[in-house]
């Protein structure tokens, strides 16, 4: 078995790519960009499970009309759990699978030669929290998509333009604890205008954000 650490899975997701998604956030992540919506899923050594556990509870969403997307997190600080990953999926469906990275494409080349074939389209590059957003995906207009087989090329080439306003809803996930989750590109300062708007009804709404120090912040304190 292959240990893999994941903070959540949920279906349908509509918001991080074409069609209705399995989403996979995986566990940990070593490149922490300012401003991350993600920061929960930061830290190392939580959601320890395996591969084949991960397959077990998303394969009643595998089916011949579904994709994939693998974020996090930082998939590639698990290069085997994703390779093993990757592989179980190709090999149990026909799903299309789009993996997210903060790493440049050229810094994960090696990797990605092991996983040829295995994913058909990557978004790479760190989130630039001070950087333009207009283009279809990305948190960032220097994020890459990167097309890498032909059913990537089919599925993922609409999304390199300018992002439309439909495209930038947000999926909303209730966990069983209670928890809420939202899965997307939000535009800037949606978080936070979504929690002022809930605290002025009476509601509360802690996002990840204020839970995690800010990356520079946090690089002083253990420096």
């Amino acid at each position: 078995m292959t240990a893999i650490a994941i903070s959540r899975l949920h279906y349908p997701v509509t918001t991080l790519g074409p069609g209705r998604r399995i989403g996979i956030w995986m566990q940990g992540c070593s490149i922490r960009c300012p401003g991350c919506i993600s920061m929960d899923t930061w830290a190392h050594g939580r959601g320890m499970t395996t591969v084949e556990d991960v397959l077990c509870a998303i394969s009643r969403w595998l089916h011949h009309d579904v994709g994939v997307t693998i974020s996090g997190g930082e998939p590639f600080d698990q290069p085997l759990a994703l390779a093993a990953l990757l592989r179980s999926i190709r090999t149990a469906s026909a799903a299309d699978i789009l993996v997210f990275t903060g790493y440049a494409r050229e810094a994960v080349a090696d990797e990605l030669r092991r996983l040829e074939g295995l994913a058909d389209a990557l978004m790479s590059d760190p989130f630039e929290r001070f950087a333009p957003q207009t283009l279809a995906l990305r948190g960032s207009d220097n994020q890459r998509l990167h097309l890498l087989t032909p059913l990537g090329v089919e599925r993922f080439s609409p999304y390199d333009r300018a992002v439309n306003a439909r495209e930038q809803n947000l999926d909303l996930m209730f966990d069983d604890d209670g928890a809420v989750w939202l899965a997307g590109i939000p535009r800037p300062h949606d978080l936070r205008r979504l929690q002022s708007l809930l605290r002025a009804q009476g509601h509360d709404l802690a996002v990840s954000e204020d839970a995690w120090p800010d990356r520079s912040q946090s690089e002083v304190a253990e420096g």
